[in-house]
């Protein structure tokens, strides 16, 4: 089976007998050579001295003068945040739960640690999966997406590729992308599918989003393994191509754009944002959902953000939706 996202640090964890992921020390030195925890050259002796003793004893304790103690506020706050992430996984058990947890008390993560655990919990989610659109599709749930229309097809890139590019360019750097003017950028699909393998770290491959069916299911798929992974819940997710005579009796937003949209047409306002995916989705067991909603699916809206941006919230098919009580494992 090809290896991808070898970057999400999945092979530095070992598994439980539930097959969730335990953090293991290799796993916490690979977070502390994370640029925004690795001292810079000018950094003060406190922070030189804690990075130190983590590397050599990656559990050991860290007290809030420790890192009061640094002289840099940012590397601070850094350091708190990490530290916080470390015992909190550590004392709950595993990532999964770690997780499921933070999301379910509502607590704020530095999108770059959200993005890793997210990362991880789909790299173990999907592991043994061998179709790469399915795999393009669950990286919009931890790497926002930049969108572009051509030829009346949504695509979706990688917002941070985009970035750099905007970067390196003046006029027009997305029309220059998808037009073939960036060595290296593909739209995902038509053959040329087993090339995602050796790029998955690089995120290089374009979501054919709008003009291809194949990458709605892909994102389908990877929404139900999701939720099998997380709370054991079997599902059918089926991409709708159209919108006429939803029920929204229950929707979960995938997004904050999508939640804006649901709300509104909850309440028979104009849509405030571009939908640009709904999907279905049908739970299995009726015993796990809320009484007045057996029988009934759940909408999922996917929206666009004013700045051109899909950045999905994945915890929100935790906390969203109609499940009975208790709602997460």
């Amino acid at each position: 089976m090809p290896e991808f996202w070898v970057a999400s640090g999945h092979h530095l964890t070992r598994l439980d007998r539930a097959g969730r992921m335990l953090v293991t020390d290799e796993l916490i030195l690979a977070w502390l050579a994370r640029p925004e925890v690795l001292p810079p050259p000018e950094a003060c002796a406190a922070e030189r001295h804690l990075h130190a003793r983590l590397l050599a004893s990656p559990r050991a304790a860290v007290t809030p003068g420790d890192i009061g103690a640094l002289a840099d506020r940012d590397a601070q706050e850094n350091w708190r945040f990490l530290i916080g992430l470390r015992d909190r996984l550590l004392a709950v058990g595993s990532i999964e739960d770690g997780y499921t947890a933070m999301m379910r008390a509502g607590e704020s993560l530095p999108q770059v640690f959200l993005s890793q655990l997210v990362q991880l919990i789909l790299r173990n989610a999907l592991d043994g999966c061998n179709d790469p659109q399915v795999l393009r599709a669950a990286e919009c749930f931890f790497r926002p997406q930049r969108a572009h229309v051509k030829d009346d097809h949504l695509l979706l890139a990688d917002d941070e590729l985009v970035q750099l590019y905007e970067s390196e360019m003046h006029a027009s750097p997305l029309t220059a992308m998808f037009s073939g003017g960036v060595d290296g950028l593909d739209v995902l699909g038509g053959g040329n599918e087993w090339t995602y393998w050796s790029r998955s770290d690089a995120h290089t491959m374009v979501l054919n989003f709008g003009g291809d069916p194949e990458a709605r299911r892909g994102m389908a798929e990877a929404i139900a393994a999701f939720l099998r992974h997380m709370l054991g819940l079997a599902v059918t997710v089926t991409p709708q191509t159209r919108a006429d005579d939803v029920d929204l009796r229950w929707f979960v937003g995938l997004d904050p754009a999508g939640t804006a949209i649901g709300n509104a047409l909850w309440h028979g306002k104009p849509m405030p944002a571009t939908m640009v995916g709904l999907f279905r989705l049908d739970i299995a067991d009726r015993k796990r959902v809320r009484a007045d909603m057996a029988g009934h699916p759940v909408w999922l809206i996917l929206g666009l953000g004013a700045d051109g941006a899909v950045r999905m919230k994945p915890q929100n098919l935790l906390t969203g939706l109609p499940l009975a009580e208790p709602a997460l494992n």
